[in-house]
């Protein structure tokens, strides 16, 4: 069996790869960052090109089984307007050459990721996936990086959209950049904290997608989150427990508005997304609330906070 993956080099990628070369997949990896790190190196295969442009690499996807696109610029970044074509260019023309180079003549799974960035702000409303599309930049960045996906339901393909809530692993994702205030005795919630989170631990991630792949039923949307989102303020609080650390240093709204622009306006949107539709498939969470997964994540870190 042969798996795909349009920007496996980084930290949700490299987990997947390994979840697939123990399943007994080789696996191909194609984009732009150096692959490092992975086990059993000698069944995957990586491949240096800007998916954004056609060329010989898409010549993978026509022999593989199993098609992930986790390909997207990082949106961790200050929006200049060149920034924000990036951030859509990298998501929606790879996407697009993706499904260009797919056959109708063979029976593939398409995994492809999205966000729950796709509801924009929604206050306290619970967000399952049949609620509609915000109007924000990234909520419009999701809608057309969902429609470029889909068209490869027109080839016959199994198609399975992600909407990703923010992933937390040990050794990358989102943790790294959220855990530096409480080094510095800063940590806190963000604006009035009273913004929902929707998150997933890596482990939970990992399982989902081989879970999706595996159950021939699933097919269409699906929010890849814990089916317990939490606020912002009991985040950062269960946080600063775990590291024994303080966490009441807000950040108020307007100076992530002013420093970060746009960026940081997002930072403060109010996601609660459920994961209705794999829970209805019967998947079964192994770190369903945030204390529990933090807890895994982080208890190892504690002597180096302390320091």
């Amino acid at each position: 069996m042969k798996a795909f993956i349009a920007g496996g080099g980084g930290f949700v990628g490299k987990n997947l790869t390994n979840e697939l070369i123990d399943a007994g997949y080789d696996v191909t990896i194609v984009g732009r960052s150096a692959v490092a790190n992975l086990a059993d190196t000698a069944r995957i295969n990586c491949i240096s090109a800007d998916t954004t442009q056609p060329g010989p690499w898409q010549e993978e996807v026509l022999s593989a089984d199993v098609i992930i696109n986790l390909t997207g610029q990082s949106i961790f970044h200050l929006w200049t307007k060149k920034y924000k074509k990036s951030i859509y260019d990298s998501r929606i023309l790879t996407t697009r050459n993706i499904v260009d180079a797919m056959s109708k003549d063979r029976a593939v799974t398409f995994l492809s990721t999205s966000a729950v960035g796709f509801y924009g702000e929604r206050g306290d409303d619970i967000l399952t996936e049949a609620e509609p599309n915000g109007s924000d930049f990234l909520a419009e960045v999701c809608r057309d990086w969902e429609a470029e996906a889909l068209k490869a339901e027109d080839k016959g393909v199994r198609t399975i959209i992600m909407r990703f809530g923010v992933v937390f692993g040990d050794n990358g994702g989102a943790l790294g950049i959220m855990l530096l205030p409480y080094r510095f005795l800063m940590g806190g919630p963000m604006g009035s904290g009273n913004q929902w989170f929707s998150w997933i631990h890596i482990d939970d991630l990992n399982a989902a997608f081989m879970y999706a792949i595996e159950n021939k039923k699933a097919q269409g949307i699906f929010n890849l989150c814990a089916p317990i989102p939490i606020r912002n303020v009991d985040m950062a609080q269960l946080m600063g427990s775990v590291l024994k650390r303080p966490s009441f240093m807000k950040v108020p709204g307007f100076a992530l508005k002013i420093v970060l622009g746009e960026y940081g306006a997002t930072l403060l949107n109010s996601q609660r997304a459920l994961p209705d539709n794999f829970q209805k498939l019967g998947f079964q969470f192994n770190y369903p609330n945030f204390k529990q997964a933090i807890e895994a994540i982080l208890m190892g870190r504690q002597s180096s906070f302390q320091a």
